[in-house]
């Protein structure tokens, strides 16, 4: 699944050809992505100016001129397209998806066309009131996000004190901190020295102090590098992420440590694949 370097990169692709345009029409292929579209959901799109494109952890977020956020989540498998007559620069290139799984078209009013391609469909997009955006169900209870003022060791030591669940676990929560997920938590953990398996209850203090600024360091750079490319993940303008090509440990198994070239492990916790030098992470 797209995690937020990934989704910040869409974000980025997308603005310069959706901010301050309006969209003339709403071509929608379906009735349903993971959920049902929002009831008159074209009609409620279409003419609306497009005020601002942001991104709150893994969502998009597209404010709207009628007084409404459009809210797009990529799921495991979303991708967007740009193309049409008013496309420009490197965003004019398609991403390659089948068009049989071509979902959802917004005709912007300069000729442009963003697609939403999702094969597996567990994407989705919402209509929801901007003045009451903070109340939004699928973001209200998501902690600070990384390289926000919100986020920092004192978070860490508030939010995983007392918790017994390994570290990886706590930290792929998204009430403790917003937009991680499985490749940059391995990656973080490496940075900070600290293993997967520890207890998250024993972080706070110093440990927290090495992990909050190895998390936002992480993160910077992979949104610096356009992300990771995995499986069917692409960017809105066709180009692949390269952060998986500076990548310490995940998805390295048997491969030397970039620290100290021990062998790298992998483990199953809570069904996902965990990468770790068991030599620099205690």
């Amino acid at each position: 699944m797209p995690e937020l370097p990934e989704v910040e990169t869409v974000r980025r692709g997308l603005a310069p050809v959706m901010e301050g345009k309006t969209v003339r029409a709403v071509s929608v292929a379906r009735p349903d992505l993971r959920f049902p579209f929002p009831p008159r959901f074209a009609e409620r799109v279409t003419g609306a100016r497009i005020e601002r494109l942001g991104r709150k952890a893994k969502f998009l977020a597209a404010e709207l001129s009628t007084g409404e956020v459009l809210i797009m989540h990529l799921g495991m498998s979303g991708r967007f397209s740009i193309g049409g007559s008013g496309a420009i620069g490197t965003y004019a290139q398609d991403t390659g998806g089948n068009p049989a799984h071509d979902h959802v078209v917004f005709h912007i009013q300069d000729g442009t066309t963003v697609t939403y391609n999702d094969p597996r469909r567990f994407g989705f997009m919402e209509l929801w009131p901007s003045d009451m955006f903070d109340s939004y169900p699928r973001l209200r209870s998501l902690g600070p996000e990384p390289l926000s003022n919100l986020f920092s060791a004192a978070h860490l030591d508030r939010a995983l004190k007392g918790k017994q669940t390994p570290i990886k676990s706590a930290l792929l929560d998204q009430s403790i901190v917003a937009g991680l997920g499985n490749i940059y938590v391995c990656e973080a953990l490496h940075r900070s020295g600290i293993s997967p398996r520890r207890k998250a209850s024993t972080i706070p203090g110093t440990r927290a102090i090495r992990l909050a600024p190895a998390i936002n360091e992480t993160i910077a750079e992979a949104i610096d590098a356009g992300g990771s490319t995995l499986r069917d993940f692409a960017h809105a303008d066709g180009a692949l992420g390269y952060f998986q090509h500076r990548f310490r440990v995940y998805d390295r198994a048997g491969e030397p440590c970039p620290v100290c070239t021990s062998p790298i492990r992998r483990i199953v916790q809570s069904g996902r694949s965990t990468f770790f030098c068991g030599t620099c992470q205690r």
